[in-house]
């Protein structure tokens, strides 16, 4: 087992405490039969309610879980106690990592700054391409924690020099408690948070939580409900709905579309997606086109061509999209942002990394076109 010290200093992902791959219906025993509680406390869920014969029926995601007693839902880190439910990963952190921002990714918000990233295990939908399955798909006591509370998170990514707290790796949706209280800390105590997320969210405690948040970026997975339905064990219907939430909301977001060979790469709907961002959403919203690497239970495909992904960012431009980017290609000239007006280079980018930042303010520094986003 990792100690504090040594996770803290290297920011690992947690490692399986077992070969046996995290299975999301199957019965459980009590969590509290598993750790030790003083260690890693539980707290009561937010979104919830309670069913006759002690069974409660979770609110937080589209998913509604409904729950018997001493069972979990189906993200198998909250857990149905005598007809309470709780969260098993409020504080109990698997991964961290002070990132560039640009990494999330975040083009428009607070370019060249840091995020201390912090994620538990769990999620609430299971892709077959996941980059980071070795936590998303296995339970909290099937790899290392440390307990880290809200308090502490805002003091180390001061520490870090980090203004920014970002929830990702896993899916934030499913440590929604954890994420809530850290973000509250943060603003009281000048910290940002931004939540990296699958968007896979009912609209109540969307709305409550982005009252806390300065940014989300959500990984819209395709554009058919067969993908999510066959990919992700999802539906695209309540995703679509967690963006127009977002844009009612006014709180800034952008997009990433992990572009996957020949199971949602085809032109016709990239098209569709970028008609519909359009429409529904504006022409502002940066949408980013990210390269698939072959992983976890999708090997059998290629990375994507680069010729696909400048295909896609080239329809996305033709629908009207003023910002849109090329993802997992460092030095490619799509990292870059552009003037919509005068479409000179106002942010160039190689990776992670800024060489060229002509903005004052939130103007283009050319023309003196606003461009959209959060910036220093």
């Amino acid at each position: 087992m990792i100690s504090r010290r040594e996770f803290l200093k290297t920011g690992v992902f947690g490692t399986c405490a077992s070969c046996i791959a995290y299975t999301p219906f199957m019965s459980t025993i009590s969590a509290s039969e598993i750790y030790e509680e003083d260690e890693f406390p539980i707290k009561e869920a937010m979104y919830y309610k309670q069913l006759p014969d002690v069974r409660v029926e979770c609110e937080l995601c589209p998913r509604a879980c409904k729950v018997a007693d001493l069972e979990r839902g189906y993200c198998g880190v909250r857990e149905n106690r005598d007809g309470k439910y709780y969260t098993l990963v409020h504080s109990r952190v698997c991964s961290l990592n002070a990132d560039p921002i640009e990494k999330k990714p975040l083009f428009h918000y607070l370019p060249g700054t840091r995020a201390y990233s912090i994620a538990t295990a769990g999620c609430n939908i299971e892709c077959k391409f996941c980059q980071n399955w070795q936590i998303s798909q296995f339970r909290p006591e099937q790899i290392d924690n440390i307990k880290l509370t809200p308090e502490e998170v805002i003091r180390f990514a001061k520490e870090k020099k980090c203004d920014t707290i970002a929830y990702t790796y896993s899916e934030p949706v499913v440590f929604y408690e954890y994420m809530y209280d850290t973000a509250k800390v943060g603003k009281r105590e000048g910290v940002g948070s931004v939540m990296i997320s699958n968007g896979y969210i009912k609209k109540e405690p969307l709305i409550e939580l982005c009252k806390e948040l300065d940014a989300v970026k959500i990984d819209l997975k395709a554009f058919t409900e067969k993908f999510y339905k066959e990919t992700c064990s999802g539906e695209l219907k309540p995703v679509l709905e967690t963006l127009l939430t977002l844009k009612e909301i006014g709180i800034w977001f952008e997009l990433v579309v992990l572009i996957v060979p020949t199971l949602n790469d085809s032109g016709e709907e990239i098209k569709d997606m970028c008609s519909w961002i359009n429409d529904n959403l504006g022409p502002d919203v940066p949408i980013h086109f990210s390269r698939f690497h072959p992983t976890y239970k999708i090997k059998n495909l290629p990375p994507t061509p680069i010729k696909t992904l400048e295909k896609a960012r080239n329809i996305a431009i033709e629908s009207g999209l003023n910002f849109a980017y090329t993802g997992n290609v460092p030095g490619h000239p799509g990292e870059s942002t552009y003037c919509p007006d005068c479409k000179e280079v106002v942010i160039k980018r190689v990776g992670h990394t800024i060489l060229q930042y002509s903005l004052n303010s939130n103007e283009c520094s050319n023309c003196k076109h606003p461009i959209p986003g959060v910036w220093h």
